[in-house]
């Protein structure tokens, strides 16, 4: 009966798959990866919504490389309206907070917005992620990995994630205005499948690079000891 107890908990669970052998090991860190990504969707989610009530005023255009990425066009959904007036009030409020010198054009035949996004647009969105991610790290590092990563490896994390949010954005990007251009009976969900393919892109960069870069899990002290008696038995010979 404890022995069922114990591999009912979380640390019985990791002995069973180590016994198991390291595919096993494996897949069970994938599952917990997948369920800290799922806490990481619900806390981003919930700061995308608060964060705005802070940040919603400033009114900073944003410096050109990062126009390049966060392009209002493929951001704001103005449908088929050609002026600002005919785009749908909740998506037009959006625009006018968020967009300087906003306007639409004619672009290959299609309406375009056009303008350049302000900080208090990209600050939310690259907070909540940021913070949620950092949470993500956290938790990956106590109970996915169980590892003892110095600080270092955290930094090279944050690096790691602004850097990944920003590619994200612009594939978001890319696979909107490819599916709305080659594909337009699927255009209501191209938004969905750009987000869906941009998050999984990241879980599989963010997977390998902690489990081998970032967070290797901890020796045991037998192991450290029999690493270290082998690099001293090496540099003797």
């Amino acid at each position: 009966m404890a022995d069922e107890k114990k591999k009912i908990s979380l640390g019985g669970l990791d002995s069973a798959a180590e016994e198991k052998g390291s595919l096993m090991k494996t897949i069970w860190q994938i599952v917990k990866f997948v369920v800290v990504s799922g806490l990481v969707t619900i806390i981003q989610l919930v700061l995308a919504y608060l964060l705005p009530f802070i940040f919603d005023k400033i009114q900073t255009a944003l410096p050109h490389f990062l126009q390049v990425i966060f392009n209002p066009n493929t951001i704001f959904d103005i449908g088929e309206a050609t002026t600002l007036s005919a785009v749908d009030p909740k998506v037009l409020k959006d625009i006018t907070k968020y967009v300087l010198d906003a306007n639409i054009i004619s672009q290959n035949g299609l309406p375009t917005l056009t303008g350049i996004i302000t900080w208090g647009y990209v600050l939310p969105f690259l907070l909540s992620n940021l913070i949620a991610n950092i949470y993500g790290y956290i938790q990956n590092k106590k109970t996915t990995f169980k590892s003892d990563a110095p600080t270092y490896c955290f930094v090279i994390y944050i690096i790691l994630m602004i850097c990944l949010i920003l590619f994200s954005t612009w594939l978001q990007g890319w696979i909107f205005g490819l599916i709305c251009s080659n594909l337009p009976k699927l255009a209501g969900l191209a938004r969905l499948i750009a987000a869906m393919a941009a998050g999984f892109v990241q879980m599989l960069v963010l997977f390998p690079m902690e489990k081998f870069v970032l967070l290797r899990e901890k020796k045991e002290d037998g192991e450290a000891a029999a690493d270290k008696n082998a690099e001293a038995t090496k540099d003797a010979e």
